[in-house]
């Protein structure tokens, strides 16, 4: 079975739906970590330097593990030399 086809069969069910909504947002950052980072051309190792974190964190935040705090994803934005937005709206 491809993914598209598993992807469809997945969304009939509506707790699946609702899971996927839910966590919508800390896809969205971990997606814009990723390529912030992958544009840079670094490493979550080197990141994580920049930070003066473990690799290990990097990677929590880019697999969706953990939720990172708003003074986190400053000084991220910060060491990537780049902006951080927040929206609230629709």
């Amino acid at each position: 079975m491809d993914w598209k086809t598993h992807k469809k069969q997945l969304l009939r069910d509506s707790e699946v739906r609702r899971a996927l909504k839910d966590s919508e947002l800390e896809f969205q950052i971990a997606k814009s970590v990723i390529e912030a980072r992958i544009r840079r051309g670094l490493t979550q190792k080197e990141l994580a330097k920049r930070l003066n974190t473990k690799q290990s964190v990097i990677s929590r935040v880019e697999t969706v593990k953990t939720t990172p705090s708003l003074s986190f994803l400053k000084r991220l934005a910060s060491s990537l030399n780049t902006s951080l937005r927040v929206e609230i709206g629709e």
